[in-house]
């Protein structure tokens, strides 16, 4: 069964018992993915290790440095 199916029979489902639907598959993609970053880095500090794409991130701030307005 697909995910399209399935969310078509938990549609159906829920429209019959009269409860809310079910959200749309992918609806929460964006918001998993910060989760998980989110929870790797809190790993990374948990383990005295340092967070996972910080240097990445400072290399990144010295190669390409943003102008920044004086206001």
């Amino acid at each position: 069964m697909s995910i399209t199916q399935q969310y078509l029979l938990d549609t159906y489902r829920a429209q019959r018992l009269g409860e809310t639907p079910p959200p749309p598959p992918g609806t929460h993609d964006w918001r998993t993915a910060r989760e998980l970053r989110g929870y790797r880095q809190f790993r990374a500090v948990v383990a005295e290790r340092p967070a996972p794409g910080r240097l990445r991130r400072a290399l990144g701030r010295l190669v390409h440095p943003q102008t920044r307005s004086a206001c």
